[in-house]
């Protein structure tokens, strides 16, 4: 586990085993929110966490199966 409380998109893609586009897609669909600074989104690892144990299941590549976390 990292010490950090937020990852950038391909941080947290890493982290989950995630790939990085199905990551973008997510954050671009609205079921991860996340925290932009210029050009940069940062995801908060807790937020992570909440997003995993609520799509345990779920096809992350079916837009209607994700459900978003807030």
């Amino acid at each position: 586990m990292t010490d950090k409380i937020g990852l950038t998109i391909e941080e947290a893609a890493d982290y989950t085993g995630i790939g990085r586009n199905t990551m973008r897609k997510l954050v671009e669909w609205e079921k991860i929110p996340v925290l932009r600074i210029g050009r940069r989104y940062i995801i908060r690892i807790d937020v992570i966490h909440k997003f995993m144990e609520a799509n345990q299941g779920a096809d992350l590549l079916v837009r209607e199966q994700v459900h978003a976390v807030r």
